[in-house]
């Protein structure tokens, strides 16, 4: 028997795979089915988060962290006195009311209630660990309210509330057997970093100044070196052909995992849920696209290439309601919330940011991997690299040539770049600028082990130098559409572009660039857009439109050229149906 098995023959024996009857939406990527009306948990799944968990607890160890363990079941009480004198830790098991570690409630409430109060530091801790969770909610939402990471033990029916709050989850059955099973590895956990403490100490002791000195100074000159370095820029032409073999094409494709960065909301365009939920075109929005392009291609090649939609806590549920009536797709949906603990991060500080997106944390998204056991999973299910796309980027497509190229060159990090597309009037001998296209490929063998022994460096260093073979690739324009604004919406739902499987332009177009769109004020918010416009016109042949004040478009209208409407204030400008305007600026009925 190995030693994978036993462990799991562990686990069954403490009923650790037994959940309640009803398993949460959020709770369904822990589980195996269900059985007589009994939710199983995976316990695969509760073995890998069960040893993120330690890891984690180690690394806290290691930098001489302060705990709290919180019990209020009876039962294992005695466990858990048993291994908080072990480990020279303090442990609470009284009820507190409101204000637990931010001592926001009422002292005479403590006093009307029969309970034993266990005063300790009035430092907060550096993680809380829960072994009852359903009971000790309030802890949760204290603890998450001060940004103290928390492990916790969780089932199938826990809210998402509470859940979406726990960073490093266990699923289990909080039976006595696995509670004990627990806190044995905490307790054995504990012991093995202790006693390196020991042999670390007496090993700094015999280091001299002048050796440390000389450490200090190697260590400069490599980040220096390193940070010179420049990432080599690849043209995609340049990049080699893939296979025609579709047993080949299979393989290949199944070796990729999508990962949707989808934390912006649309509250720019006047849209409550995520800006990812936001139409398109014929009722489809950017999620609807990406999921049946990737369930097109599982489809086609008979490959499985799964999409995880990490998620905040603002867009989690806006996105459950898209991803429901895909259930019976060809497609593994995996949503995930990345809740963020990063204190400069912009969620933290309660700031509604547009620019979420834009804001990659990786540190925060490795985490998020790690701490949900996907990480894990995904490498034994044989996943070498994943796609991340950062933003609600129209043109994305999974391009087998890259991934190929990545894989045959052993390459570990590679960023889409496409060139910016000049500005009329500019100097056409300028050099041309590149700009990311929001879709960021990475080896996950690479970022476990970056995630795992270099987390201090992941969270304060350069991504791209944290990876030994990192390379740019200078994709062509149609990979990157971006849809941020009215005023790209206006692009994808006029005739210029059509929907299959993917975003087709319309090759009636002989310029290879779009035209410039800038929409005012008055077309910002995405009603005002709908009512403004009886029907996108026509822009086969436009340059350039700029629209400003109170103007109306109707039917059938068609744009060429370079076109500029400002109406004058508190004039009402009405395009009227049929017309075709070319190479104009208008500002009253009479110009058109």
């Amino acid at each position: 028997m190995t030693i994978h098995s036993a462990v799991i023959q562990k686990l069954l024996s403490t009923n650790a795979h037994l959940g309640r009857r009803v398993a949460a939406h959020h709770f369904k990527i822990y589980t195996y089915g269900a059985r007589n009306g009994v939710t199983i948990i995976d316990s695969d799944k509760t073995l890998i988060c069960i040893r993120n968990a330690c890891h984690f607890i180690s690394n806290l160890v290691r930098q001489k962290g302060k705990f709290l363990f919180v019990n209020t079941n009876p039962l294992c009480d005695d466990i858990v006195d048993q291994m908080t004198k072990r480990i020279g830790c303090g442990a609470d098991s009284s009820w507190r009311l409101g204000g637990f570690l931010t001592n926001s409630g009422s002292p005479k409430k403590f006093r009307s209630r029969n309970k034993k109060l266990h005063l300790g530091s009035t430092q907060p801790p550096d993680c809380v660990v829960i072994m009852d969770t359903e009971r000790k909610s309030s802890v949760i939402f204290e603890a998450d309210k001060l940004q103290i990471p928390i492990v916790g033990l969780v089932n199938s029916d826990m809210p998402w509330d509470v859940y979406k709050r726990i960073t490093y989850p266990v699923p289990a059955n909080d039976s006595v057997k696995f509670v004990y099973l627990f806190c044995n590895l905490i307790t054995k956990t504990f012991l093995v970093e202790q006693k390196r403490f020991q042999e670390v100490d007496n090993k700094q002791l015999s280091l001299t100044k002048d050796e440390n000195r000389e450490e200090s100074e190697n260590l400069k000159q490599t980040m220096t070196s390193s940070s010179k370095d420049e990432t080599p820029v690849i043209p995609y032409e340049s990049l080699d052909l893939t296979s025609d073999d579709p047993v080949e094409t299979k393989q290949l494709l199944d070796k990729l995992v999508v990962i949707k960065l989808n934390s912006a909301l649309g509250t720019k365009m006047g849209f409550s849920g995520p800006r990812s939920a936001t139409e398109v075109c014929n009722g489809l929005s950017y999620l609807d696209l990406i999921i049946n392009q990737i369930e097109s291609l599982n489809s086609k090649h008979g490959c499985n290439v799964p999409l995880i939609l990490m998620n905040t806590i603002r867009t989690h549920d806006g996105t459950l309601k898209v991803v429901e009536k895909y259930s019976q797709k060809n497609i593994d949906i995996l949503p995930l919330c990345q809740v963020c603990h990063n204190r400069s991060h912009p969620v933290s500080r309660g700031r509604d940011s547009e620019d979420e997106s834009v804001l990659f944390d990786h540190h925060e998204l490795f985490l998020s991997l790690k701490n949900t056991g996907t990480l894990e999973a995904l490498l034994l299910q044989g996943k070498e690299y994943i796609l991340v796309v950062k933003y609600d980027n129209l043109g994305t497509l999974i391009d087998s040539k890259i991934l190929n190229h990545l894989i045959q060159n052993r390459i570990q990090y590679c960023t889409e770049l496409s060139e910016m597309a000049q500005m009329p009037g500019k100097n056409s001998l300028e050099k041309s600028k590149l700009v990311d296209t929001g879709n960021l490929w990475m080896n996950l063998k690479v970022v476990k082990r970056l995630v795992e022994t270099d987390g201090k460096n992941v969270e304060n260093y350069p991504l791209s130098k944290s990876f030994d073979r990192a390379i740019d690739v200078n994709v062509p324009h149609s990979r990157f559409q971006p849809m941020m604004s009215t005023s790209d919406l206006f692009l994808f739902q006029s005739d210029l572009y059509s929907y299959g499987d993917s975003l087709i332009r319309n090759s009636a177009r002989t310029n290879s660039l779009n035209p410039c769109i800038e929409l005012g004020p008055e077309f910002e918010k995405l009603s005002d857009f709908q009512s403004r416009f009886k029907s996108i016109p026509s822009i086969i042949e436009l340059d350039s439109l700029k629209v400003m004040g109170d103007v109306w478009f109707g039917t059938g209208i068609t744009l060429k050229g370079k076109v500029t409407i400002i109406a004058k204030p508190g004039v009402k400008l009405e395009i009227p149906d049929g017309v075709v305007i070319e190479n104009k600026e208008i500002s009253d009925p009479s110009d058109i």
